[in-house]
């Protein structure tokens, strides 16, 4: 007789601890070859994290929490939420609703993009620097804005400055709008549908930021499960991947002030950035990974070119 194939979850249920729930994920993890890097670069913090928000419990709880005895409804909710992550590939920020840069959480869900971005190191000192001394930022974008947690943290560290978010998803803008109110900044931040700046009002701007969709489609056309389940218009950045960086650095040297700058996000097309854009004189700002995939370009470069 043939023998059935056991199944690699049998007997989940029966884990007892957070701990023990936490090791048998990294197992998982690993085995199902799961893709990271929306929520955590790691499995045992990802895993962590889902444990924590799953079971309800403080996401400072200390080590103590990993010898807590699971009830039988709750070893049930945890091995769904596993199930659902290592399984069928649901990237854990859409299981729980939540994405976080920094202190900051946000409501995310599929509509939008999750939150990422090196920005977080970025805003506000490095730009600070790249602005005359004395100058009080009072108007700030943030172009291709997705959940709007970029055109936040700009409100919130530059609490003098009017900002306004685009973004060419209506989603999008829907997810936006929850946090900007949840932030209490909806007198300051101001949300625009619009094709980069092709339909936001004729402002001047001390900075324009963005996280633009930068992966080449060939690249998109193969991405990992959890980040196809993004919003394809989040990633896809046409055939080289610079059709938005192109648009938004053709449109900026009119909506800069004199003084003003670009911050835009590239992920891993310095190279190109540096080929195609060397008489605008690109600045590559410091990460503390040393990628330094955000450059910068200055509006008296821009309006010179």
């Amino acid at each position: 007789m043939k023998k059935r194939p056991v199944d690699p979850w049998a007997g989940a249920d029966q884990l007892a601890t957070v701990g023990d729930w936490l090791a048998f994920a990294e197992r998982h993890y690993q085995k199902h070859h799961v893709a990271l890097g929306q929520v955590a670069t790691n499995a045992h913090d990802e895993a962590l994290y889902l444990l924590l928000r799953t079971l309800e419990l403080p996401l400072d709880s200390d080590a103590s929490v990993l010898t807590r005895k699971l009830t039988a409804s709750q070893r049930r909710v945890v091995q769904v939420a596993f199930r659902r992550r290592i399984i069928d590939r649901v990237p854990a920020a859409y299981l729980t609703r939540e994405a976080w840069l920094g202190e900051h959480r946000f409501h995310v869900d599929e509509r939008v993009i999750i939150p990422r971005s090196y920005f977080l190191e970025i805003i506000p000192e490095q730009l600070q620097q790249w602005l005359p001394v004395g100058i009080d930022v009072q108007r700030a974008i943030d172009i291709c804005t997705g959940s709007g947690c970029l055109a936040i943290l700009l409100a919130h560290h530059f609490p003098h400055a009017q900002v306004d978010a685009c973004d060419l998803s209506a989603d999008a803008l829907e997810v936006a709008k929850i946090n900007v109110r949840e932030h209490h900044l909806s007198r300051r931040v101001h949300l625009f549908r619009s094709d980069v700046l092709d339909s936001v009002p004729g402002s001047r701007y001390d900075i324009i930021l963005s996280n633009p969709p930068y992966e080449p489609s060939s690249l998109v056309d193969r991405q990992e499960p959890e980040f196809a389940a993004e919003p394809r218009m989040a990633h896809d950045g046409g055939r080289d991947g610079l059709a938005i960086v192109r648009k938004l650095l053709r449109q900026a040297p009119g909506r800069l002030h004199p003084h003003g700058i670009v911050a835009i996000e590239i992920g891993g097309l310095r190279r190109a950035i540096d080929r195609e854009f060397a008489a605008l004189e690109p600045h590559w700002l410091h990460t503390a990974d040393g990628t330094d995939c955000v450059v910068l370009f200055q509006a008296a470069r821009l309006q010179r070119a």
